[in-house]
């Protein structure tokens, strides 16, 4: 009796051992995933950003007062490198991607618009808040007849979210404040892996294997495309220039 005791304790320790070994054991996705990452470039001066009068709104005025508001149309760092371009996949999907299911923000605070370029997917909910003590009125106006809807929501201080989904590539829908002229914005809606370069140019995006073709678009110096092969473990750079104007 003791010893057939004996064996069964043995065996229950064996199979939560098992299955802790199991828990612990990272999963591995049956699609090997790889990676394109790269640097955008301005090559020559960035034009000088514009300031931006707020006064006509107190609340806007008095949350800017130690850091004055400017336009963002082009901003580039001290080494050149281009923020906000939305990098994403114009050829080489294979049409079954499953849109993000991590919601996007787009807040608005200090009179701005932050994000200032906001790349989702097709189907990718997003919210749009309202940090400031003052209301806002935003209006995205995609082009007619290309399958999103321009819509007009005011939004008062504390207000809910608004919860929204495009149905249609666009690149990129223009977005403003009629209460707020000054406020613009983008959302680039897209099928597939994206990424929006940070303050260094810097992009990166997880794709399967295959070859694909990316595109870079920036609010004013518009696209630039490159052909890449991505492999498992060997992932490719794709850098771009945009020439300064």
């Amino acid at each position: 009796m003791k010893t057939c005791c004996k064996v069964a304790v043995a065996f229950t320790l064996t199979l939560l051992l098992a299955f802790g070994f199991l828990r612990s054991t990272p999963s591995v996705s049956a699609a090997a995933v790889g990676q394109i990452s790269g640097t955008i470039k301005l090559d020559g001066a960035a034009p000088k950003a514009k300031p931006i009068d707020m006064s006509k709104d107190p609340a806007c005025a008095q949350v800017k007062s130690n850091a004055p508001a400017a336009t963002e149309g082009v901003v580039a760092g001290a080494n050149g490198g281009l923020a906000n371009v939305v990098v994403y996949i114009s050829q080489g999907l294979t049409g079954n991607e499953a849109p993000s299911s991590q919601p996007m923000s787009m807040d608005q605070r200090g009179c701005q618009y932050s994000p200032h370029v906001l790349a989702v997917n097709v189907g990718q909910h997003m919210n749009v808040i309202n940090s400031d003590k003052t209301s806002h009125n935003i209006h995205p106006d995609p082009k007619p007849g290309g399958g999103n809807s321009a819509w007009n929501k005011s939004q008062f201080p504390g207000g809910p979210p608004l919860d929204v989904a495009w149905a249609a590539e666009e690149v990129a829908i223009p977005v403003k404040c009629n209460i707020h002229p000054w406020m613009r914005a983008f959302i680039a809606v897209v099928k597939g892996p994206y990424s929006v370069s940070n303050s260094s140019g810097a992009y990166k995006l997880d794709v399967a294997p295959g070859t694909y073709t990316l595109t870079a678009w920036q609010e004013t110096h518009g696209t630039q495309t490159a052909k890449v092969t991505v492999a498992a473990g060997k992932p490719p750079m794709a850098d771009f220039t945009f020439k300064s104007k």
